[in-house]
């Protein structure tokens, strides 16, 4: 197979409003609807995660290290207390947040965060959950923590999302500096995890039987998954993740499966050069890749009604292009058609919300959750 290579805010807003900022239009043509774009709150420090909450109000991460509550006119609560100790450093600190399968009923939460270590700079990847009170967290179990952390402030991951069994998926990265570790079974470099939600492995996990690999490991030979989300259809793990320069990849992730990286990929060393193969015996193929990366950040199937032609669709944001991508998907899961649809930031992460609106953070200094509904 030939290979590709690759290509070489506004002010604070308290309440919703019409206008987005300076980069963003009010209003957006994409091929099959007019968009509003409404900006919901700004000021936002690199906001990285989102989930929303039964009532409608959303919870956000910042990766500088603040969880906050926004509320449907777009008002920010107070930073939440009763956070761990964060190390926000480079692309680590506060990054994904989501609620338990049965919030209602125990008020509990999750997220992930760059856990540093007892001494010095080294960090991994680590999940909490905790109670969510009027004004902060209590009740915090760190119930995951990567290993070995390393001095590096880069490819944490990370994702989480429940199964249909209640099960916790966290995806991981290979900090960079790690790419061959993604290939070993005895760390959780480049992995996605599958825990219970107090920390504990399901005992259907892939490699609870096997001593020479870690347990709550679901899959591995990923690079950097910041990407994931549930089919609402087949009930599968779909990831996303950032190839090197090209070869950004969407993955059915399923368990035991090896997705390759550093053996096989469709992308190619920063300033030129091969890596490995495309394709090698054993390892998987990506369902979707992108030459030029268009460096991949939150997804979401869409499956509500405001959007009647999106319905089934995949959304996937792009920090490097500052886009929306839309992608539809055939009746055997292949991406038959791709859309890309100019928002004007970096966008982080895509969700859909109770109303049937996409709402996406923006990466940036001053940050903003945007709601895209259709123009009347």
């Amino acid at each position: 197979m030939t290979r590709k290579f690759a290509l070489l805010l506004a002010s604070l807003t308290l309440g919703l409003s019409t206008a987005a900022c300076a980069n963003t239009p009010a209003q957006l043509d994409t091929e099959q609807t007019r968009i509003k774009v409404d900006v919901v709150t700004s000021g936002l420090q690199h906001p990285w995660g989102m989930t929303f909450l039964p009532d409608g109000r959303m919870l956000v991460t910042e990766r500088t290290g603040t969880l906050r509550v926004v509320d449907e006119q777009g008002n920010k609560s107070a930073p939440l207390t009763g956070l761990p100790d964060i190390l926000a450093k480079n692309q680590g600190g506060l990054l994904d947040v989501t609620i338990d399968p049965m919030f209602s009923e125990n008020q509990r939460i999750y997220f992930s965060f760059s856990e540093p270590a007892k001494d010095g700079d080294k960090t991994s990847t680590a999940v909490a959950s905790a109670i969510l009170e009027e004004d902060g967290l209590t009740a915090l179990q760190v119930i995951f923590s990567a290993n070995p952390k390393i001095d590096t402030g880069h490819h944490f991951g990370s994702r989480l999302v429940f199964d249909r069994t209640g099960a916790l998926f966290i995806t991981l990265g290979d900090r960079g500096s790690q790419r061959d570790g993604a290939q070993q079974l005895t760390s959780h470099y480049g992995k996605v995890v599958r825990v219970l939600p107090n920390g504990q492995v399901p005992a259907d996990n892939p490699y609870v039987n096997n001593d020479a690999a870690l347990s709550d490991i679901w899959s591995y030979g990923h690079r950097n998954v910041q990407g994931a989300a549930l089919n609402p259809y087949t009930g599968e793990l779909w990831t996303h993740e950032h190839g090197p320069q090209g070869g950004d990849e969407i993955n059915i992730t399923r368990a035991g499966k090896n997705y390759g990286w550093p053996e096989i990929t469709y992308g190619e060393e920063y300033g030129g050069g091969e890596i490995g193969d495309t394709e090698k015996a054993g390892m998987e193929q990506p369902l979707h890749y992108w030459v030029p990366s268009i460096a991949p950040s939150g997804m979401a199937f869409y499956t509500a009604n405001a959007f009647a032609d999106w319905k089934g669709n995949l959304l996937v944001g792009s920090l490097k292009f500052r886009q929306l991508v839309r992608l539809t998907l055939d009746k055997q899961n292949k991406v038959s058609h791709e859309e890309r649809i100019d928002i004007g930031q970096r966008v982080r992460d895509v969700r859909q919300g109770p109303d049937g609106a996409v709402y996406l953070l923006t990466d940036h200094p001053d940050g903003q959750i945007l709601r895209l509904s259709p123009s009347n």
